[in-house]
């Protein structure tokens, strides 16, 4: 777990420097598989167009709308308040892909810290257990977002 957190940690920083390419924003996952584990998720998170319809979740406002994460910095929903570590990230452009977004789901404050460099605390404690419901997580928001 640990080696994946610093594995993606260091592909992160090494291409924070670089564009993100779409090849960066493919999905690996399985849409439907994702479907069924964003049921964790919609406790705190929706998936909501800029057209005000709700995509997947309900009106849960915890945490910030995952609608276009994919391709988007981090900490960079409007008028949502983000801890400082979010809030770090986005000033260092971190970018979520599927490398990150799996890392992030899986060690949201230990990956932010890592990244970032900072002690600061974040706000998401759920942690997915499981690589593949991450990855499957981010395909089925990706596609709900094209």
């Amino acid at each position: 777990m640990k080696l994946t957190i610093v594995a993606a940690a260091t592909l992160m920083l090494t291409s924070m420097s670089a564009p993100v390419l779409a090849d960066d924003l493919a999905a690996t996952g399985d849409a439907a598989e994702g479907e069924k584990a964003f049921r964790q998720c919609q406790s705190c998170h929706v998936v909501q167009d800029a057209d005000g319809n709700t995509l997947a979740g309900r009106a849960a406002k915890t945490g910030p709308n995952l609608y276009g994460i994919s391709g988007r910095t981090a900490g960079s929903v409007e008028d949502f308040r983000y801890s400082d570590l979010l809030l770090a990230a986005n000033e260092q452009g971190v970018v979520y892909d599927e490398a990150t977004f799996v890392a992030y789901l899986q060690d949201p404050t230990g990956y932010m810290q890592e990244v970032t460099g900072t002690g600061e605390r974040g706000k998401m404690s759920f942690r997915v257990r499981k690589e593949e419901d991450a990855v499957n997580l981010y395909a089925y928001i990706k596609s709900l977002s094209e």
